[in-house]
Protein backbone atom coordinates (compact mmCIF):
# COMPACT_ATOMS: atom_id res chain seq x y z
CA UNK A 1 0.00 0.00 0.00
CA UNK A 2 2.83 2.41 0.88
CA UNK A 3 4.58 1.72 -2.41
CA UNK A 4 1.39 2.29 -4.44
CA UNK A 5 0.61 5.52 -2.55
CA UNK A 6 4.14 6.72 -3.31
CA UNK A 7 3.72 5.87 -7.00
CA UNK A 8 0.35 7.65 -7.22
CA UNK A 9 1.29 10.77 -5.25
CA UNK A 10 4.95 11.31 -6.09
CA UNK A 11 5.49 9.64 -9.47
CA UNK A 12 2.12 10.00 -11.19
CA UNK A 13 0.68 12.86 -9.14
CA UNK A 14 4.09 14.60 -8.85
CA UNK A 15 3.39 16.24 -5.50
CA UNK A 16 7.08 17.13 -5.37
CA UNK A 17 6.51 19.24 -8.49
CA UNK A 18 3.49 20.87 -6.84
CA UNK A 19 5.62 21.89 -3.86
CA UNK A 20 8.53 22.99 -6.02
CA UNK A 21 6.27 25.12 -8.23
CA UNK A 22 4.74 26.73 -5.15
CA UNK A 23 8.14 27.54 -3.67
CA UNK A 24 9.34 29.12 -6.94
CA UNK A 25 6.22 31.25 -7.29
CA UNK A 26 6.44 32.42 -3.67
CA UNK A 27 10.07 33.40 -4.28
CA UNK A 28 8.80 35.51 -7.18
CA UNK A 29 6.37 37.27 -4.85
CA UNK A 30 3.08 35.51 -5.67
CA UNK A 31 0.52 34.94 -2.92
CA UNK A 32 -0.63 31.37 -3.44
CA UNK A 33 -3.65 31.94 -1.18
CA UNK A 34 -5.05 34.56 -3.54
CA UNK A 35 -7.25 33.66 -6.52
CA UNK A 36 -4.70 34.91 -9.03
CA UNK A 37 -1.73 33.29 -7.28
CA UNK A 38 -3.60 30.03 -6.88
CA UNK A 39 -4.58 30.04 -10.57
CA UNK A 40 -1.00 30.65 -11.68
CA UNK A 41 0.20 27.87 -9.39
CA UNK A 42 -2.44 25.47 -10.77
CA UNK A 43 -1.58 26.40 -14.37
CA UNK A 44 2.18 25.88 -14.12
CA UNK A 45 1.99 22.74 -11.98
CA UNK A 46 -0.64 20.98 -14.10
CA UNK A 47 0.90 22.03 -17.41
CA UNK A 48 4.39 20.84 -16.52
CA UNK A 49 3.04 17.62 -14.99
CA UNK A 50 0.94 16.77 -18.04
CA UNK A 51 3.77 17.45 -20.48
CA UNK A 52 6.20 15.29 -18.47
CA UNK A 53 3.75 12.40 -18.29
CA UNK A 54 2.77 12.81 -21.93
CA UNK A 55 6.36 12.72 -23.12
CA UNK A 56 6.91 9.36 -21.44
CA UNK A 57 3.49 7.99 -22.38
CA UNK A 58 3.41 9.04 -26.03
CA UNK A 59 6.89 7.67 -26.66
CA UNK A 60 5.97 4.32 -25.05
CA UNK A 61 2.55 4.09 -26.72
CA UNK A 62 3.98 5.06 -30.12
CA UNK A 63 6.62 2.35 -29.79
CA UNK A 64 3.82 -0.17 -29.17
CA UNK A 65 1.80 1.35 -32.00
CA UNK A 66 4.67 0.73 -34.43
CA UNK A 67 3.62 -2.94 -34.32
CA UNK A 68 0.06 -2.02 -35.42
CA UNK A 69 0.14 0.02 -38.66
CA UNK A 70 -3.28 0.51 -40.33
CA UNK A 71 -2.69 -2.32 -42.80
CA UNK A 72 -1.92 -4.81 -40.04
CA UNK A 73 -4.82 -3.55 -37.93
CA UNK A 74 -7.24 -4.13 -40.81
CA UNK A 75 -5.81 -7.58 -41.42
CA UNK A 76 -6.21 -8.53 -37.75
CA UNK A 77 -9.75 -7.17 -37.49
CA UNK A 78 -10.87 -9.09 -40.57
CA UNK A 79 -10.05 -12.38 -38.83
CA UNK A 80 -12.63 -12.00 -36.05
CA UNK A 81 -16.42 -12.07 -35.98
CA UNK A 82 -19.25 -11.23 -33.58
CA UNK A 83 -18.69 -9.77 -30.13
CA UNK A 84 -15.10 -11.02 -30.14
CA UNK A 85 -14.36 -8.79 -33.11
CA UNK A 86 -16.04 -5.78 -31.46
CA UNK A 87 -14.07 -6.39 -28.28
CA UNK A 88 -10.80 -6.69 -30.18
CA UNK A 89 -11.58 -3.51 -32.18
CA UNK A 90 -12.28 -1.61 -28.96
CA UNK A 91 -9.04 -2.87 -27.42
CA UNK A 92 -7.15 -2.00 -30.59
CA UNK A 93 -8.39 1.56 -30.16
CA UNK A 94 -6.54 1.79 -26.85
CA UNK A 95 -3.16 1.39 -28.56
CA UNK A 96 -3.94 3.82 -31.37
CA UNK A 97 -3.94 7.18 -29.55
CA UNK A 98 -5.90 9.26 -32.05
CA UNK A 99 -8.40 12.05 -31.54
CA UNK A 100 -11.85 11.51 -33.06
CA UNK A 101 -11.00 13.37 -36.28
CA UNK A 102 -7.81 11.44 -37.00
CA UNK A 103 -9.58 8.14 -36.27
CA UNK A 104 -12.11 8.70 -39.06
CA UNK A 105 -9.69 8.11 -42.00
CA UNK A 106 -8.88 4.74 -40.43
CA UNK A 107 -12.62 4.10 -40.09
CA UNK A 108 -13.03 4.78 -43.82
CA UNK A 109 -10.10 2.49 -44.61
CA UNK A 110 -11.52 -0.31 -42.47
CA UNK A 111 -14.95 0.03 -44.10
CA UNK A 112 -13.44 0.05 -47.59
CA UNK A 113 -11.58 -3.14 -46.73
CA UNK A 114 -14.94 -4.82 -45.97
CA UNK A 115 -14.45 -4.91 -42.20
CA UNK A 116 -18.02 -5.22 -40.79
CA UNK A 117 -19.60 -1.89 -39.91
CA UNK A 118 -20.18 -2.70 -36.25
CA UNK A 119 -16.52 -3.55 -35.75
CA UNK A 120 -15.36 -0.31 -37.35
CA UNK A 121 -17.69 1.70 -35.12
CA UNK A 122 -16.38 -0.06 -32.00
CA UNK A 123 -12.92 1.10 -33.04
CA UNK A 124 -14.18 4.61 -33.87
CA UNK A 125 -15.76 5.03 -30.43
CA UNK A 126 -12.86 3.54 -28.48
CA UNK A 127 -9.92 5.18 -30.22
CA UNK A 128 -10.40 8.79 -29.05
CA UNK A 129 -12.17 7.82 -25.82
CA UNK A 130 -9.79 5.35 -24.20
CA UNK A 131 -6.05 4.90 -24.43
CA UNK A 132 -3.16 3.96 -22.18
CA UNK A 133 -2.22 7.61 -21.75
CA UNK A 134 -5.63 8.57 -20.39
CA UNK A 135 -5.42 5.68 -17.90
CA UNK A 136 -2.15 6.98 -16.45
CA UNK A 137 -3.21 10.65 -16.40
CA UNK A 138 -6.55 9.84 -14.80
CA UNK A 139 -4.76 7.74 -12.19
CA UNK A 140 -2.47 10.66 -11.35
CA UNK A 141 -5.47 12.93 -10.70
CA UNK A 142 -8.47 10.81 -9.69
CA UNK A 143 -6.85 7.60 -8.44
CA UNK A 144 -6.66 4.10 -9.82
CA UNK A 145 -10.29 3.10 -9.13
CA UNK A 146 -11.80 5.94 -11.14
CA UNK A 147 -9.18 5.62 -13.90
CA UNK A 148 -9.80 1.90 -14.39
CA UNK A 149 -13.57 2.41 -14.17
CA UNK A 150 -13.38 5.07 -16.90
CA UNK A 151 -11.42 2.77 -19.20
CA UNK A 152 -13.74 -0.19 -18.56
CA UNK A 153 -16.97 1.73 -19.21
CA UNK A 154 -15.38 3.33 -22.28
CA UNK A 155 -14.60 -0.09 -23.70
CA UNK A 156 -18.07 -1.37 -22.86
CA UNK A 157 -19.64 1.65 -24.58
CA UNK A 158 -17.51 1.01 -27.68
CA UNK A 159 -18.42 -2.69 -27.80
CA UNK A 160 -22.15 -2.19 -27.21
CA UNK A 161 -22.31 0.78 -29.58
CA UNK A 162 -20.71 -1.23 -32.37
CA UNK A 163 -22.97 -4.22 -31.73
CA UNK A 164 -26.10 -2.04 -31.82
CA UNK A 165 -25.12 -0.53 -35.17
CA UNK A 166 -24.32 -4.02 -36.48
CA UNK A 167 -27.72 -5.38 -35.39
CA UNK A 168 -29.54 -2.43 -36.99
CA UNK A 169 -28.06 -3.41 -40.38
CA UNK A 170 -26.80 0.07 -41.23
CA UNK A 171 -24.41 -0.96 -44.05
CA UNK A 172 -26.76 0.58 -46.63
CA UNK A 173 -26.13 4.00 -45.09
CA UNK A 174 -22.44 4.13 -45.95
CA UNK A 175 -21.74 6.75 -48.61
CA UNK A 176 -20.50 5.88 -52.13
CA UNK A 177 -17.05 7.08 -51.01
CA UNK A 178 -16.87 3.94 -48.87
CA UNK A 179 -19.21 1.51 -50.63
CA UNK A 180 -17.69 1.96 -54.09
CA UNK A 181 -14.11 1.95 -52.92
CA UNK A 182 -12.10 -1.02 -54.04
CA UNK A 183 -11.25 -3.34 -51.21
CA UNK A 184 -7.92 -2.25 -49.87
CA UNK A 185 -5.17 -4.73 -50.49
CA UNK A 186 -3.17 -5.66 -47.44
CA UNK A 187 0.37 -5.21 -48.61
CA UNK A 188 3.29 -6.82 -46.87
CA UNK A 189 4.96 -4.28 -44.63
CA UNK A 190 8.70 -4.33 -44.03
CA UNK A 191 9.52 -5.28 -40.45
CA UNK A 192 10.94 -2.31 -38.58
CA UNK A 193 14.18 -2.59 -36.67
CA UNK A 194 14.39 -1.53 -33.04
CA UNK A 195 16.22 1.63 -34.08
CA UNK A 196 13.49 2.47 -36.60
CA UNK A 197 10.78 1.90 -33.98
CA UNK A 198 12.56 4.26 -31.59
CA UNK A 199 12.87 6.86 -34.33
CA UNK A 200 9.17 6.43 -35.15
CA UNK A 201 8.29 6.89 -31.47
CA UNK A 202 10.38 10.10 -31.32
CA UNK A 203 8.66 11.49 -34.40
CA UNK A 204 5.23 10.63 -33.02
CA UNK A 205 6.16 12.27 -29.71
CA UNK A 206 7.09 15.57 -31.37
CA UNK A 207 4.08 15.52 -33.71
CA UNK A 208 1.59 14.67 -30.97
CA UNK A 209 2.98 17.22 -28.50
CA UNK A 210 2.71 19.94 -31.15
CA UNK A 211 -0.87 18.88 -31.89
CA UNK A 212 -2.18 18.61 -28.33
CA UNK A 213 -0.21 21.48 -26.75
CA UNK A 214 -2.84 24.16 -27.57
CA UNK A 215 -5.61 22.01 -26.06
CA UNK A 216 -3.54 21.41 -22.94
CA UNK A 217 -2.84 25.13 -22.44
CA UNK A 218 -6.51 26.01 -22.96
CA UNK A 219 -7.75 23.12 -20.83
CA UNK A 220 -5.41 23.88 -17.95
CA UNK A 221 -6.26 27.59 -18.21
CA UNK A 222 -9.98 26.86 -17.95
CA UNK A 223 -9.30 24.43 -15.12
CA UNK A 224 -7.27 27.05 -13.24
CA UNK A 225 -10.10 29.59 -13.61
CA UNK A 226 -12.70 27.10 -12.38
CA UNK A 227 -10.46 26.01 -9.52
CA UNK A 228 -9.88 29.49 -8.14
CA UNK A 229 -12.58 31.87 -9.38
CA UNK A 230 -15.86 29.91 -9.59
CA UNK A 231 -17.54 29.34 -6.20
CA UNK A 232 -17.85 25.75 -5.08
CA UNK A 233 -21.51 26.30 -4.18
CA UNK A 234 -22.29 27.30 -7.78
CA UNK A 235 -20.67 24.19 -9.28
CA UNK A 236 -22.41 21.94 -6.77
CA UNK A 237 -25.81 23.52 -7.46
CA UNK A 238 -25.48 23.10 -11.24
CA UNK A 239 -23.37 19.97 -11.69
CA UNK A 240 -23.67 18.19 -8.35
CA UNK A 241 -24.56 14.50 -8.31
CA UNK A 242 -27.99 15.31 -6.84
CA UNK A 243 -28.93 17.57 -9.76
CA UNK A 244 -30.99 15.46 -12.20
CA UNK A 245 -30.09 17.49 -15.30
CA UNK A 246 -26.33 17.67 -14.58
CA UNK A 247 -25.34 14.65 -16.69
CA UNK A 248 -27.29 15.55 -19.88
CA UNK A 249 -26.17 19.17 -19.48
CA UNK A 250 -22.51 18.14 -19.24
CA UNK A 251 -22.93 15.88 -22.27
CA UNK A 252 -24.53 18.64 -24.35
CA UNK A 253 -21.88 21.18 -23.29
CA UNK A 254 -19.10 18.74 -24.19
CA UNK A 255 -20.23 18.06 -27.77
CA UNK A 256 -19.29 21.46 -29.31
CA UNK A 257 -15.94 21.46 -27.46
CA UNK A 258 -13.40 19.73 -29.67
CA UNK A 259 -10.40 18.83 -27.54
CA UNK A 260 -8.01 16.02 -26.85
CA UNK A 261 -8.54 13.88 -23.76
CA UNK A 262 -5.36 15.41 -22.30
CA UNK A 263 -6.79 18.92 -22.56
CA UNK A 264 -10.10 17.81 -21.07
CA UNK A 265 -8.74 16.16 -17.93
CA UNK A 266 -7.63 19.44 -16.21
CA UNK A 267 -11.14 20.87 -16.64
CA UNK A 268 -12.65 17.69 -15.23
CA UNK A 269 -10.17 17.82 -12.34
CA UNK A 270 -11.28 21.32 -11.36
CA UNK A 271 -15.00 20.58 -11.74
CA UNK A 272 -14.64 17.47 -9.59
CA UNK A 273 -12.69 19.38 -6.92
CA UNK A 274 -15.43 22.02 -6.84
CA UNK A 275 -18.18 19.49 -6.17
CA UNK A 276 -19.34 18.29 -9.59
CA UNK A 277 -20.62 14.71 -9.54
CA UNK A 278 -18.20 11.97 -10.62
CA UNK A 279 -20.59 10.75 -13.31
CA UNK A 280 -21.14 14.30 -14.53
CA UNK A 281 -17.40 14.82 -14.93
CA UNK A 282 -16.94 11.51 -16.76
CA UNK A 283 -19.90 12.27 -19.06
CA UNK A 284 -18.35 15.64 -19.91
CA UNK A 285 -14.99 14.06 -20.74
CA UNK A 286 -16.57 11.37 -22.90
CA UNK A 287 -18.74 13.83 -24.81
CA UNK A 288 -15.77 16.08 -25.59
CA UNK A 289 -13.61 13.24 -26.87
CA UNK A 290 -16.10 10.84 -28.51
CA UNK A 291 -18.66 13.35 -29.82
CA UNK A 292 -17.51 16.58 -31.40
CA UNK A 293 -18.79 18.76 -34.24
CA UNK A 294 -15.56 18.55 -36.32
CA UNK A 295 -15.65 14.76 -36.18
CA UNK A 296 -19.31 14.79 -37.28
CA UNK A 297 -18.37 16.83 -40.34
CA UNK A 298 -15.60 14.39 -41.28
CA UNK A 299 -17.71 11.33 -40.53
CA UNK A 300 -20.47 12.69 -42.76
CA UNK A 301 -18.16 12.02 -45.72
CA UNK A 302 -18.31 8.30 -44.94
CA UNK A 303 -21.86 7.81 -43.67
CA UNK A 304 -25.31 9.10 -44.57
CA UNK A 305 -27.27 11.34 -42.16
CA UNK A 306 -29.36 8.47 -40.78
CA UNK A 307 -26.33 6.41 -39.76
CA UNK A 308 -24.62 9.52 -38.38
CA UNK A 309 -27.73 10.25 -36.32
CA UNK A 310 -27.88 6.68 -35.02
CA UNK A 311 -24.20 6.85 -34.02
CA UNK A 312 -24.72 10.14 -32.15
CA UNK A 313 -27.84 8.91 -30.36
CA UNK A 314 -26.31 5.58 -29.30
CA UNK A 315 -23.12 7.16 -27.95
CA UNK A 316 -24.97 10.05 -26.26
CA UNK A 317 -27.42 7.67 -24.55
CA UNK A 318 -24.51 5.46 -23.47
CA UNK A 319 -22.60 8.42 -22.04
CA UNK A 320 -25.69 9.68 -20.20
CA UNK A 321 -26.37 6.24 -18.71
CA UNK A 322 -22.72 5.97 -17.60
CA UNK A 323 -22.94 9.42 -16.01
CA UNK A 324 -26.04 8.58 -13.98
CA UNK A 325 -24.55 5.24 -12.93
CA UNK A 326 -21.37 6.83 -11.57
CA UNK A 327 -23.26 9.63 -9.84
CA UNK A 328 -25.40 7.04 -8.08
CA UNK A 329 -22.56 4.62 -7.27
CA UNK A 330 -19.77 7.15 -6.71
CA UNK A 331 -19.26 5.86 -3.14
CA UNK A 332 -17.71 2.74 -4.67
CA UNK A 333 -14.94 4.70 -6.39
CA UNK A 334 -14.15 7.64 -4.10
Amino acid sequence: MFIWNFIQTEILGMQWLNQLTGICLEKLGFDLDSAIGGSIHFFFYDTIKIFILLSVLIFSISYIQSYFPPERAREILSRFHGITANTFAALLGTVTPFCSCSSIPLFIGFSSANVPIGITFSFLISSPLVDLGSLVLLTSIFGIKIAVAYVVVGLILAIIGGLCIEKLGMEAYLTPLVRNAASAQILAQPELTKKERIQYAKEQLLTTIQKVAPYIFVGVGIGAAIHNFIPESFVESVLGSDTWYAVPLATIIGIPMYADIFGTIPIAESLFAKGAGLGTVLAFMMAVTALSLPSFILLRQAVKPRLLGVFIVIVAIGITFIGYFFNTMSFLFI
